[in-house]
């Protein structure tokens, strides 16, 4: 039998990242729990348009560097929301690009479903990139309200670090389940000529 699959080559390599990706494959749960916090989905979307999704300097950024899917999902809770929004690339080496080479602009905060438009709209909310696989991976959080973040202040802070360690987690099960599947299918057929030669 070959050697088992390893999950990273499903996040990596478009050629084996072949599962349908959509808001409902990527984001499907209707609350996110990270430890002991909980936040609801208020909303979610998809375009292959990367530029419509984003804010300033950051839509050319994905633009120029080959983005061909901008996947987003808000989460709320407490008066705070976070827009996460999920950049898809023909390899790592763009998606690091792209976390490298950021400087301004963010993903367009995600409003419906309860969160209203003033969810980041001209303040200052705090932002956050990061890459896995070859998904670059942006977050927007703050006030519901239009309150401007603070420094010291921790409640969107919080739901921004959760929703990025969601998001995290939510790639690396997507390249967990590809490689589990392709494995069961090298079993089968392992099985099925063991017993043909049987």
């Amino acid at each position: 039998m070959p050697p088992p699959p390893n999950p990273r080559d499903y996040i990596t390599d478009p050629a084996k990242d072949r599962a349908p990706l959509t808001p409902a494959t990527l984001f499907p749960d209707k609350t996110m729990v990270i430890g002991d916090h909980s936040y609801a989905r208020t909303k979610t979307a998809s375009t292959g348009d990367c530029t419509s999704g984003s804010q300033g300097a950051l839509g050319s950024l994905l633009a120029h560097n080959g983005c061909t899917k901008l996947l987003r999902a808000t989460y709320s809770k407490g008066g705070v929301s976070a827009t996460v929004g999920v950049a898809v690339f023909a390899s790592p080496a763009k998606a690091t690009k792209v976390m490298n080479e950021w400087k301004s602009g963010n993903i367009a905060p995600l409003v419906g479903g309860g969160v209203p438009d003033t969810f980041c709209q001209a303040t200052r909310c705090r932002t956050a990139v990061n890459t896995n696989g070859r998904y670059a991976y942006f977050t927007i959080a703050g006030y519901n309200n239009g309150k401007a973040t603070t420094t010291d202040e921790t409640k969107a802070q919080q739901i921004g670090r959760d929703a990025a360690s969601y998001t995290w987690a939510r790639i690396t099960q997507r390249g967990k389940d590809q490689a589990a599947k392709v494995a069961a299918q090298q079993l089968k057929e392992a099985q099925q000529k063991a017993k043909a030669q049987g």
